[in-house]
């Protein structure tokens, strides 16, 4: 199913400069980055990486997704986190790489059963969650 967008509020632009081991910045000069393979993928890790990127945008992005579902129904997320961990690996048989993520949330202040909800709503919300179902292998736990 492909999701179309009604109206397009913000468009982020980015530009690339030597692939996973370069630079990458946005037009407007509020990220430049060094880009680094990590040494795990057999680079130096002296940069960041995309998949440090996509997990940094994915936990930002729940978050503010948490909070709004959560002030809507008038439950407490001051002290939520969002932790993303984003993989990396070979898929079909090796001919491309494939990702998946875990979001782990934490809601201090809501019992159990309604963080769960709250959660699942974000799920809903999120454009990460939305641009992604269906797609990677992704989980969702509340700590």
């Amino acid at each position: 199913m492909t999701i179309a967008v009604e109206k397009v509020l913000y468009t982020a632009r980015a530009t690339a400069e030597g692939g996973r081991d370069g630079r990458t910045a946005t037009d407007d000069g509020k990220l430049d980055v060094t880009v680094a393979p990590p040494k795990e993928m057999g680079g130096t890790g002296d940069g960041t990486n995309p998949e440090q990127l996509f997990a940094a945008g994915f936990a930002s992005c729940f978050h503010s997704a948490l909070k709004l579902v959560a002030r809507k129904a008038r439950q407490d997320s001051e002290g939520s986190t969002v932790t993303a961990e984003v993989g990396i690996g070979p898929i079909n048989g090796g001919t491309g790489y494939g990702l998946e993520v875990a979001l782990v949330v934490s809601l201090p202040g809501v019992e159990r059963p309604v963080a769960e909800e709250l959660v699942a709503k974000a799920h809903e919300v999120c454009p990460y969650s939305n641009a992604t179902r269906g797609n990677i292998r992704f989980t969702l736990t509340v700590a």
